[in-house]
């Protein structure tokens, strides 16, 4: 062996090998245990990023422990493929989407291939391929035949500039994030997912995902927002010449605030709102200015509250006397609950913003105790739980119990029900954009929608678009859309949206386990993987994509493509990779390969010289300069050092923030293994010690990456490490240094293959088993014994386990800090427990 690991002609020997040997495909007849590790697969942006290299690394070293402990691992590769940057490109660049994102794969791919990635490259695919949207269309109808899929009029955010529906993350201070206009609120036809029929299903299913994480749990139940209360109507008082409407129907999940209700709010797009609309020209001039601005829960709770008083007056369910004024508001939405609230400002921060704009009254109705009853709410609302006040005949209830007595009451008086709400909203599928999977319904004077024949999927994206207008490509394309009705052969038009890429992502790992071609999966081979062993992925994802990917799942079930419900058993979400931030004197932002360090040790701008202030330590992104690209990395110092830092600085679960002394030294741990792979051999000979290092380490790299707790692997490793190179040369050494490598495979494969062979071994080490540990070794021949004078530690030592009571007795009496204190006089008494204490009694 040479002094020195080649790491660079390592990594193209042994990756060539790899893929020459098809060794990570997997092979679904086989009758091991199947495991099937995945992280959430990569959106084709034009390079991975130091995020990936962790992501991937961290999947790859549990499916090459699988691998290597007998099982049958898929662990497989493909592309979230759709989606606005690819169009975005398109009117940047003036190149096709397609094209863009193809090129864009390539290099990826090349880049995830450098790493040494343990990855099914045979089942690879891309969500924008013609053959997987068009089963994904498949899959559409399906849902549609079971009604699962629906049209109804919905309130979108609408650019009127780029003339599409922009997502609540692109509407930015009220405008469109690229036109910069102002966004209005527009009522569309839109297709949508019954996801709330799942609603009770998806949340009582997180009680059985034991390798969730806790918090990702807490996100989805908050998220579903299962919820009790009452649903009740305000009758009306109206004065003459308003519309013929009596009442006004709310829902509220306190109704033991009622009390101190001071006004009823309704959207600007309520019915009463229109009737009134239609008399008052006031009242339309302020629902055009509600249109204008996001739907968003974030864009409703930091807006400004506006209303419009429409001059009615709500009568209070439970006294006659008491009116309520009703505005026409900006903050409530009428696709959420009814359309309508009530006002409660003592105890709704909104509500409190509002009655203090128009001067309505604040009243406390829910106190911590009856003797807090008269404590004013001040500038902020109180919503804390408690007793009732000021609350007529609840006063003195808790919380839970006013709640039901509203009820009870409500529904004995004919008012009002309880209701289990959900804050969970159907899911909208439609996109008015051109890079996304078509969807496959076809509209017709006639019949209405209509499915497409499911002989002519895929219906594929046209090519010859264009993006220099703005709007939908497919909308204005001259052709593409007309097409005769399937259901009666009449002129008909094509449904011009595209799917969300939600939908795309939601059920991509069950076409990774089984791949035919004439359907979009074989549900017994599915079945033989599915659920998924481990997924990995970003805690970004933790809310939507999961719950649609629930929900999906699910859906098969229902319409028996599938036999599982949940799509992945095991979750775990890793941090960030994060990086040092830097700027130079005028503000701008500079990346790593930009700065130096001067003469005097400050940093400097490389081409100016001049001063650069540090900033914070943030996650890698493009906007502030501070991403490290990995390639250069691997070229440097080989794609083993690059993912044993990814593994080794920090739990997994946490950031990791990047330092290139990080990298160097887990290059030096490579060469410091290669070196001694290729040590002195020994002769005969046993090392007991050695003997138990190794095999407590056998357990303990199991057992972390059992868990994924990759630091703790590494950390073992490297004792380990030290304990085989501070050992003489011997038999057992020589054993201990080939089982090194083995339980260095599936962090650093490159080298343990390189020194495996070196060493005169057959075969790949990614097929060597994983080593057993002996029981025995685990045990310690050796315990530590604390050693008291009058029942203070003085000293202690190390003795043989089960070492006899005499015998630990004269040790104890001969250590020369007990002697100094006994100094000529026995002592009165010794108390031994075995394996544990000696006590001198003076």
């Amino acid at each position: 062996m040479s002094d020195r690991f080649d790491a660079g002609a390592a990594d193209q020997r042994w990756q060539q090998r790899w893929e020459e040997s098809q060794l990570f495909a997997a092979d679904s007849a086989s009758a091991r245990p199947k495991a099937y590790v995945l992280e959430m697969f990569p959106y084709p942006s034009g390079r991975i990023h130091m995020g990936h290299v962790r992501n991937y690394t961290m999947g790859d070293v549990l499916a090459r422990y699988k691998r290597m402990t007998g099982h049958e691992v898929l662990h497989p590769m493909g592309w979230d493929a759709f989606g606005m940057p690819a169009e975005n490109a398109a009117m940047e660049r003036k190149v096709h989407p397609g094209a863009w994102t193809y090129e864009n794969i390539a290099t990826m791919r090349g880049q995830l291939k450098r790493l040494g990635f343990a990855l099914d490259w045979t089942r690879e695919f891309a969500t924008c391929d013609p053959e997987y949207y068009g089963h994904q269309q498949a899959l559409f109808l399906d849902l549609l035949e079971a009604g699962l899929v629906f049209r109804k009029e919905s309130e979108v955010n609408w650019d009127p500039v780029d003339m599409t529906v922009l997502a609540n993350e692109q509407v930015i201070d009220g405008k469109g994030w690229r036109s910069g206009a102002p966004v209005e609120r527009r009522k569309l036809n839109q297709w949508f997912f019954r996801i709330t029929r799942f609603a009770d299903d998806l949340l009582d299913g997180l009680g059985d995902l034991e390798k969730w994480p806790d918090k990702v749990k807490l996100m989805q139940e908050n998220w579903i927002g299962k919820s009790q209360g009452l649903q009740f109507r305000f009758a009306l008082d109206r004065p003459a010449g308003t519309a013929d409407l009596d009442a006004v129907e709310v829902f509220t999940t306190r109704p033991d605030t009622i009390f101190g209700a001071s006004f009823v709010a309704i959207a600007a797009d309520h019915p009463l709102a229109m009737a009134i609309a239609a008399d008052q020209p006031d009242a339309a001039r302020f629902i055009e200015q509600c249109k204008a601005g996001g739907t968003s829960a974030a864009d409703i709770e930091t807006a400004e509250k506006q209303g419009y008083d429409t001059g009615l007056k709500a009568v209070h369910p439970f006294d006659a006397d008491w009116q309520l004024p009703v505005y026409i508001a900006n903050f409530v939405l009428m696709d959420y609950g009814t359309g309508a609230v009530f006002g409660v400002p003592g105890h709704d921060q909104r509500d409190h913003e509002f009655a203090t704009k128009y001067g309505l009254p604040i009243q406390r109705v829910v106190a911590p105790s009856a003797d807090e009853a008269d404590e004013p709410i001040g500038e902020e609302a109180d919503d804390r739980e408690g007793v009732a006040v000021h609350s007529r005949f609840l006063d003195g209830m808790e919380t839970e119990a006013a709640k039901a007595e509203v009820i009870r009451r409500a529904e004995a008086e004919g008012w009002g029900e309880g209701k289990t709400v959900y804050r969970l909203r159907d899911w909208g599928i439609s996109r008015q954009r051109y890079w996304g999977t078509p969807i496959p319904i076809v509209h017709c004077e006639s019949c209405g929608p209509v499915g497409v024949k499911r002989e002519d999927l895929p219906i594929r994206l046209p090519e010859d678009v264009s993006f220099d207008v703005p709007g939908n490509p497919l909308d204005r394309h001259p052709d593409w859309k007309k097409i005769d009705c399937p259901r009666c052969g009449q002129p008909a038009t094509r449904e011009t949206d595209t799917l969300d890429t939600f939908v795309d992502s939601s059920w991509y790992f069950v076409r990774f386990a089984s791949q035919p071609g004439d359907r979009p999966f074989d549900k017994e081979e599915a079945s033989a993987w599915l659920p998924v062993d481990q997924y990995i992925g970003g805690v970004e994802h933790a809310i939507l994509h999961l719950l649609y990917a629930r929900f999906i799942t699910r859906a098969l079930q229902h319409v028996g493509r599938l036999d599982i419900a949940e799509p992945f058993a095991g979750l775990f979400t890793q941090g960030m990779v994060t990086h040092e931030t830097y700027q130079s004197l005028d503000g701008r932002w500079l990346g790593p390969d930009e700065i130096e360090l001067g003469e005097d040790g400050q940093v400097i701008e490389k081409t100016s010289g001049g001063g650069v202030r540090k900033g914070r330590v943030e996650k890698m992104s493009k906007s502030k300069k501070n991403v490290v690209d990995p390639i250069p990395i691997v070229d440097r110092y080989g794609a083993d050092a690059a993912r044993w830092f990814m593994l080794s600085d920090s739990p997994p679960e946490r950031d990791l923030e990047w330092s290139l002394g990080g990298i160097e030294g887990a290059a030096r741990f490579v060469q410091r293994v290669w070196r001694l792979a290729g040590s002195e051999k020994g002769e005969g000979g046993e090392d007991k010690a050695l003997e138990r290092k190794l095999h407590r380490t056998i357990v303990a790299v199991g057992e972390a990456i059992e868990g994924l707790q990759f630091n703790k692997a590494v950390a073992a490793l490297y004792e380990l490490t030290s304990a085989i190179e501070k050992a003489e040369p011997s038999s057992a050494r020589d054993a201990a240094i080939d089982t090194l490598l083995r339980l260095i495979a599936p962090m650093a494969p490159h080298l343990a293959e390189e020194a495996w062979a070196a060493r005169g071994h057959q075969g790949f080490i990614a097929d060597a088993p994983w080593p057993e540990h002996d029981p025995a070794l685990l045990v310690d021949d050796e315990v530590t014994m604390v050693v008291q004078v009058n029942g203070k530690l003085r000293d202690k030592m190390q003795v043989a386990r089960g070492i006899a009571r005499d015998k630990a007795e004269e040790m104890a009496l001969s250590l020369p800090k007990v002697s100094q204190i006994l100094g000529d006089n026995p002592p009165r008494k010794v108390i031994v427990v075995p394996d544990r204490l000696v006590n001198i009694v003076a």
